[in-house]
C-alpha cells in the first residue's frame, strides 16, 4: 500500500493498494459514517425525450459515499464499501445507493471526523518498506544468492557460486558447495534475526542442502519453494510465489501470539488482565487497559449484525492511549483469543 495524501487535521487521508493484503488492512480501519471516495463503475440512464428510448450504460466515474456497510471477504480479499452517494458527477444522484469494490489496485481517499491511532498504526504498517526477518535462497549445484525482502522488493546480500567438476559426480563434487550455502544461510540467520527462509532451486537440489541442515531451530525458520533458475530472476520468480505470502502471514502470527500469550500468561497467574466483551469493555471505560487485544471475527461479526458497538469501545480505547492489536482468528493465536470471546486486555493495573 501506499500513502499518498494524508492530512490529520482534515482527517483525510490518501491510499492507493499494491496487493491483497491491503484490503484486509482496510478493512480494519474504515468505519460506518466515513467518507470514502474512488473510481468506480455506475450505471447511468442516458437522457432522451423518450422514456422508452433510454439505454441503461456503464459509466467509470469518481464518487464520494458515505459508509453504510462494510464486507470482507478473508478467503478472496474481497473488499466491498456500500453507502449512500454524496459527491457524484452531475448526471448522478445525490443519495442514492452505491457500492465501491477495492481490489489491488484501487486508489481510495478516506476522510474520518478523527484517525484513531491504530488506525494510523496500521496503514502505517502496511505501508511501509521494511520487512523483518525473511530471506530468500535461490541455487542450483553450481550458484546461490541471497536476498533479504523488503516490502516492496529485496536487496541482495551476496552471491556464492561452487566448483562442479561434472554431471557424474554430483553428490560428491556439490556436498562441500551446499556445506558452504548452510554456512551463509547461519551467519545471515544470526545478523539479520531471521524469522523465516525461503529455499529455492530448481528440481530436487533443496533436498541436498536440507540434509546439510543441521540446527533444528534453522529447520524449522525454512520454507521450501521451486524456481526455474539459480539467479536475479529466481529470486523476482519466488517472490510472486504463494510460499512467500505464507512466509509473511507466518511472520505475522508469530507477533501477534506472542501478545497472547502474555495476555494467557497474565490471566493464568490472576495478574493484570481481563477477557470477554463485558469484562474488557468495563476495564476501558475506567481507563485500566494499557492493551487490548481483539479478533478481526469479532469486528467482522459486529458489523454483520450492524452494531456499532465495537467501534465505539475502540475509539473509547483510543481515547484512554490503549494499545489496540487486532489479531487474525486464522492462527493459533487468534483461535486462543477466539476461544475468550474474541476480546481481551492486559492491564495497567489490578481491578476487582
Amino acid at each position: 500500500m501506499k500513502i499518498t495524501k494524508k492530512d490529520l487535521k482534515k482527517g483525510i487521508i490518501t491510499v492507493v493498494t499494491t496487493s491483497s493484503d491491503d484490503t484486509y488492512y482496510l478493512s480494519q480501519i474504515l468505519d460506518t459514517n466515513d467518507l470514502v471516495k474512488a473510481k468506480t463503475t455506475r450505471k447511468i440512464k442516458t437522457s432522451s425525450e423518450s422514456e422508452r428510448s433510454k439505454k441503461v450504460v456503464k459509466k467509470v466515474v469518481f464518487l464520494e459515499i458515505k459508509l453504510e456497510k462494510i464486507e470482507f471477504a478473508k478467503s478472496s480479499h474481497t473488499l466491498r464499501l456500500s453507502g449512500t452517494i454524496t459527491q457524484a458527477p452531475d448526471d448522478i444522484a445525490r443519495g442514492s445507493y452505491h457500492t465501491i469494490s477495492v481490489d489491488e489496485s484501487t486508489q481510495l481517499t478516506i476522510k474520518k471526523e478523527k484517525f484513531l491511532q491504530y488506525q494510523i498504526d496500521k496503514l502505517e504498517e502496511a505501508s511501509s518498506e521494511k520487512v523483518e526477518g525473511i530471506m530468500i535462497v535461490v541455487f542450483d549445484r553450481e550458484e546461490a544468492y541471497f536476498a533479504l525482502l523488503k516490502k516492496f522488493g529485496y536487496t541482495l546480500l551476496s552471491e556464492i557460486k561452487g566448483k562442479v567438476q561434472n554431471k557424474a559426480n554430483i553428490d560428491t563434487s556439490t556436498t562441500n558447495f551446499y556445506s558452504e550455502i548452510y554456512k551463509q544461510i547461519q551467519e545471515y540467520t544470526k545478523r539479520y534475526n531471521l524469522d523465516q527462509i525461503i529455499i529455492a532451486s530448481p528440481s530436487f537440489w533443496k533436498e541436498y542442502l536440507m540434509k546439510e541442515i543441521q540446527d533444528q531451530e534453522i529447520k524449522k525458520k525454512i520454507i521450501q519453494a521451486t524456481c526455474s533458475s539459480a539467479n536475479r530472476s529466481g529470486i523476482t520468480e519466488v517472490l510472486k510465489r504463494e510460499e512467500l505470502q505464507q512466509a509473511l502471514k507466518n511472520q505475522k502470527a508469530s507477533k501477534e501470539l506472542k501478545v497472547v500469550e502474555e495476555l494467557l500468561h497474565q490471566i493464568a497467574k490472576q495478574g493484570k488482565a481481563t477477557y470477554g466483551l463485558k469484562a474488557t469493555t468495563d476495564a476501558i471505560n475506567i481507563g485500566a487497559t494499557k492493551t487490548l487485544l481483539i479478533t478481526d471475527s469479532l469486528i467482522f461479526k459486529k458489523r454483520d449484525q450492524e452494531s456499532t458497538e465495537i467501534e465505539d469501545l475502540l475509539k473509547t480505547a483510543d481515547a484512554t492511549k490503549t494499545t489496540i492489536t487486532i489479531i487474525a482468528s486464522d492462527h493459533d493465536g487468534g483461535k486462543k483469543l477466539d476461544g475468550l470471546g474474541g476480546i481481551g486486555a492486559i492491564l495497567r493495573y489490578k481491578i476487582d
